[in-house]
């Protein structure tokens, strides 16, 4: 990949603005711990015939069939572009269910941040170097019309707090601001350029063939699209590194930075993912939606040792890729 440039040097999903408060005095910066999933998720109870005895029950072989027709059915939800694998132990993954058009390429929207998040932790030394805020990244969310953390200009952030702005309010700001740092080059265009690059080389070594990336953030220039089933083993891979799961584990995020005045500046970002704090044992992981590219997300959850990832890409509302990305884990865990 080459020599990259000093950090000093982002699009779409659902549009939170970050809050800011510029303030005179500095308070020490605390690292946010894992959140944790705190409303279980529905359960369910088989029918109960309530009798015992003679011709109470149906033949075994008839309930097995049944039993056996619906297993194979998989989940029943509204997204055709969903896959779902386990985790098993982490480095090794099993495909346990793929939706009817888990294959078949597509815009795939902010989901696109979790390939600039491996990028950049290829550089785990660089964690704490600072970027500086330029005015160009404001101004490209404001004409992309992107999701933002809403960085100030001037204000000085590390690269852990860029990847906490990028991935939880999913902000382009922040995610410009990385590939500008990380790529190559002698203009931003340039390093940007390389960054993709970066990209779609990591892209090919995971063997992600139905995958190719033109933005560092979801905004496509035309031809950003990747497969549900690229997506999971994406989602399962950036899942290993523990910088990246801890992350996307968090339902808000408090940080604070120098500010160009000398003041501090306080950021508060909130997660655009619905499964956190909502879904038993959800982990993560990113999600996406624009115009093309419909409702998106690649979500992980944990329950009794086993770790499911999954995806649905091009749902019809922000309602219904929650919905069925929970339908999607109940049926995995339930089998």
């Amino acid at each position: 990949m080459g020599s990259h440039a000093r950090p000093n040097r982002i699009h779409r999903t659902g549009v939170r603005i970050a809050m800011v408060a510029l303030v005179g005095a500095a308070l020490p910066i605390t690292a946010g711990g894992l959140a944790e999933a705190a409303t279980p998720g529905a359960t369910h109870s088989a029918d109960d015939n309530g009798q015992q005895g003679a011709g109470a029950a149906a033949p075994a072989g008839q309930n097995r069939s049944a039993q056996d027709a619906k297993d194979q059915a998989g989940p029943q939800i509204t997204a055709d572009h969903a896959f779902l694998l386990d985790a098993r132990d982490g480095s090794q993954e099993r495909e346990m269910w793929a939706g009817a058009k888990a294959d078949e390429s597509v815009p795939m929207a902010s989901t696109t941040k979790i390939m600039s998040a491996l990028v950049v932790l290829k550089h785990p030394e660089w964690l704490e170097r600072q970027i500086t805020v330029k005015q160009e990244y404001r101004d490209y969310v404001q004409q992309a019309g992107g999701s933002t953390a809403d960085l100030q200009t001037g204000d000085k952030l590390t690269v852990r707090q860029m990847l906490n702005a990028m991935l939880i309010p999913s902000g382009d700001d922040a995610a410009m601001a990385l590939a500008d740092s990380f790529g190559t080059g002698d203009t931003q265009e340039a390093r940007i350029a390389d960054f993709v690059d970066q990209m779609n080389a990591e892209a090919q070594q995971l063997g992600l063939t139905g995958t190719h990336f033109d933005t560092f953030d979801g905004i496509s220039h035309g031809n950003n699209h990747s497969t549900a089933r690229d997506l999971a083993k994406l989602g399962q891979r950036a899942m290993l590194q523990p910088v990246f799961a801890d992350v996307v584990n968090k339902t808000q995020y408090k940080t604070e930075a120098p500010a160009a005045n000398g003041h501090t500046r306080y950021y508060t970002w909130n997660t655009t993912n619905e499964l956190l704090g909502s879904y038993d044992g959800a982990l993560g992981v990113k999600t996406g939606s624009g115009p093309e590219d419909g409702y998106c997300v690649v979500f992980a959850a944990k329950r009794d040792n086993r770790t499911l990832v999954g995806v649905v890409l091009g749902d019809t509302t922000d309602k219904a890729r929650f919905d069925d990305a929970a339908k999607v884990l109940d049926w995995g865990f339930a089998h």
